[in-house]
């Protein structure tokens, strides 16, 4: 009889203690669901998890959030319309994805303007307000801004005059209109394609030249397809993560302020170490064998002017379809105000 007793007892505890689990387990009241092309593993989706917990934490377990990495949601386009068909509520998205709710916010991008992180980052910041509030007016609350980095040129060839380019099978992902103006400015006709097909249209030859940061090469493994790499960088692509307002006003409001005052910081790391995964990526694909193509600024100043020229008249080919020319102005204005109190600003190239 004192066994038998003591055998309830032992399962009435377990079963309380199961109870206790399962209230520590509890799911949030609201699950905001995210997607990102960006690699499981990464340092963005360590601080991601870490950004979760402090968002149950500091509202009770009243909010959470749960994010699918690596692009198994899909495209940046197939996590907007699932966004739009209520399957998912948000996303962390690069220039191109954002591009497709508020095309303005490439302004930050175009190619061959900003020299190195510091003049990105101190346009960006005075440009955040502006482009915050033009994602609201479109249904969409930005939770936080992050630097994907600077992006460099990959090729099986080195690419050492216009030609060359011309004769290259680009790849430009599908629907990218700021790239599709840079292309046509140069005479280059690329293949459009969604970024999750590009190593599968590497294997096949379908493209034999792309775009990417030097972590991003690394991460999703296309340096394995490439034998070179430009010294200098094109543009810095920028990120965002983003929630629809349908989810976010189901959100308390008080609750709402402690997500909007969260976030910043941890969205801020994850930008600020993206230049460190660079600068390690870099010499991960120099001891892989990717060799890079060097340029002498004397030597081929000519072919830097033609760069830069048909780029300035690619963005100005721009003004009306993708940002206005107050727009435009203001970005080449602050970004000049910052050259005139740092005359020392140099190009973030590879050495």
């Amino acid at each position: 009889m004192i066994k038998k007793l003591f055998f309830i007892g032992c399962l009435i505890f377990a079963s309380l203690l199961g109870g206790n689990a399962a209230i520590a387990e509890k799911s949030p009241d609201i699950m905001i669901k995210l997607a990102t092309i960006a690699p499981r593993g990464s340092y963005i989706m360590n601080r991601m998890n870490e950004l979760n917990d402090e968002i149950k934490a500091r509202t009770d377990n009243a909010v959470g959030i749960k994010i699918y990495y690596g692009g198994v949601q899909g495209d940046e386009k197939d996590v907007l319309r699932k966004i739009r068909l209520g399957q998912l509520h948000g996303g962390t998205f690069t220039g191109h994805g954002l591009a497709q709710i508020v095309p303005s916010v490439r302004v930050s991008e175009l190619p061959y303007v900003f020299r190195n992180y510091e003049e990105v980052e101190y346009v960006r910041e005075r440009l955040e307000p502006l482009m915050n509030e033009r994602f609201k007016e479109e249904g969409y609350i930005v939770l936080g801004w992050n630097e994907v980095g600077f992006v460099y040129n990959f090729s099986k060839v080195p690419i050492t005059s216009i030609e060359v380019a011309r004769s290259q099978k680009w790849w430009m992902w599908k629907g990218d209109q700021l790239s599709k103006a840079m292309y046509d400015a140069f005479g280059i006709t690329p293949v459009p394609l969604s970024f999750t097909d590009v190593m599968t249209s590497l294997s096949t030859k379908l493209i034999d030249t792309a775009s990417i940061t030097p972590y991003g090469a690394v991460a999703y493994r296309w340096n394995e397809r490439f034998n070179y790499m430009s010294e200098y960088p094109t543009t810095n692509v920028v990120g965002a993560t983003i929630v629809n307002k349908r989810i976010w006003n189901k959100i308390a409001p008080e609750h709402q302020q402690i997500i909007l005052d969260i976030c910043p910081s941890y969205f801020d790391q994850i930008g600020k170490h993206v230049r460190q995964q660079d600068r390690e990526s870099i010499e991960i694909l120099k001891k892989s064998g990717i060799e890079i193509v060097t340029f002498d600024s004397e030597k081929d100043r000519e072919q830097f002017e033609f760069i830069f020229d048909t780029s300035r008249k690619a963005r100005e080919n721009l003004v009306g379809e993708m940002y206005s020319r107050e727009l435009l102005e203001k970005t080449l204005s602050l970004l000049e105000t910052y050259r005139n109190n740092h005359p020392n600003s140099t190009v973030e190239r590879i050495r």
